[in-house]
Order: C-alpha cells, then sequence, then structure tokens
C-alpha cells in the first residue's frame, strides 16, 4: 500500500501527502477505517513538516482526520481536530473561503449529531456561505 512505501523511502512532499490523502478517500468511501487512519495521520504529518502547522492543507488534513473519527465513533479524538482545523482557517483564511466554509460545516454537523445544535447554530452565524448551501 501506499504508506508502506511512503515509511519504506522515507518519501516527504505535498504530492506525497496528497497521494496518501487521495487513497484514504478511496477508502473510506468503502468503510476501511483502519486502513485510512495510517494514511490520514501520516499526510498530516508531512503536511505539519512541509508546509508548516497553520497552512491550509494542514487544516484540511485536521479536518479529514476528525471526519475519519467521527465516522468511527470516536468524537473524543474528533473534536480537539475539528477545532484544530477551524483555528487554522480563522488565522489563514477568510471566513468566506471554501476551506473555512467546508471546516465550519463539518464541524457543525458533528456538533449537531452531539445534541449540541445552539454551539452549531453559533459557530455558523460567525461564518458566511459563499455557496449558500446553509
Amino acid at each position: 500500500m501506499a504508506g508502506h512505501l511512503v515509511e519504506d523511502f522515507g518519501l516527504d512532499s505535498e504530492a506525497v501527502a496528497l497521494l496518501l490523502n487521495e487513497s484514504r478517500t478511496y477508502l473510506v468511501g468503502r468503510a476501511r477505517y483502519a486502513e485510512a487512519e495510517p494514511l490520514y495521520q501520516r499526510a498530516l504529518a508531512i503536511r505539519e513538516r512541509v508546509l508548516g502547522p497553520d497552512h491550509p492543507s494542514t487544516a484540511t488534513s485536521f479536518n479529514n482526520l476528525a471526519f475519519l473519527y467521527y465516522q468511527q465513533g470516536r468524537n473524543g479524538e474528533a473534536e480537539p481536530l475539528y477545532q484544530r482545523a477551524l483555528a487554522i482557517c480563522e488565522k489563514v483564511l477568510e471566513p468566506d473561503h471554501p476551506s473555512t466554509v467546508l471546516t465550519v460545516r463539518s464541524y457543525a454537523l458533528f456538533l449537531r449529531e452531539r445534541g449540541r445544535a445552539a454551539e452549531a447554530e453559533k459557530l455558523e452565524a460567525r461564518f458566511k456561505d459563499p455557496f449558500n448551501l446553509s
């Protein structure tokens, strides 16, 4: 699998992180979460190292890993990752940037599913959705 090749050859680049993200998308789509998790984690580690901890692509990796944990019912692990993704977006992107909107929508869905609709609404009220997906 791609993850083993990355480890074996010490590949560290944004292109590799993108490949890992695409591989995990395939696996998650087939509910193969255990196989997808190390790919998510490796992509996140590469992006943090190569692009920096506050890069929009790093935020995307945090959001992706949070969503994986959410799908598995690992909510205690998911929420801090959603929060980190949102913090990066707030720091480096505009409130109506598509990545910010996606992160807000993902985190708000998570909050609603946890019975925290008021928090979700408050979060969404802080951001503008340029696609009117609300």
